[in-house]
């Protein structure tokens, strides 16, 4: 995935989740399910380069987790 539809993609979640808590879990699993498939494939490889191929997939979803639970703590902090 490109870093602009990732980060597009966290402002969309992150809009949600601060709107619709509940409704934000399933994007956000299937997001991250769709940043983190090539994960699979990249682990096989041997050695380090395993590592270094799959961690812009795993920062990738390490981000849409972190813009999900945050739109739901900012809305929890929310006085309403």
């Amino acid at each position: 995935m490109t870093i602009a539809a990732v980060a597009v993609f966290c402002v969309f979640l992150l809009i949600l989740a601060f709107l619709l808590p509940r409704l934000s879990r399933g994007p956000e699993r299937g997001g991250s399910r769709l940043a983190g498939a090539p994960t699979k494939v990249t682990d096989k490889a041997p050695g380090k380069l395993g590592k270094w191929l799959s961690k812009p997939f795993r920062s990738s979803q390490k981000a849409i987790h972190k813009s999900g639970s945050a739109g739901r703590k900012g809305r929890d902090k929310m006085p309403f």
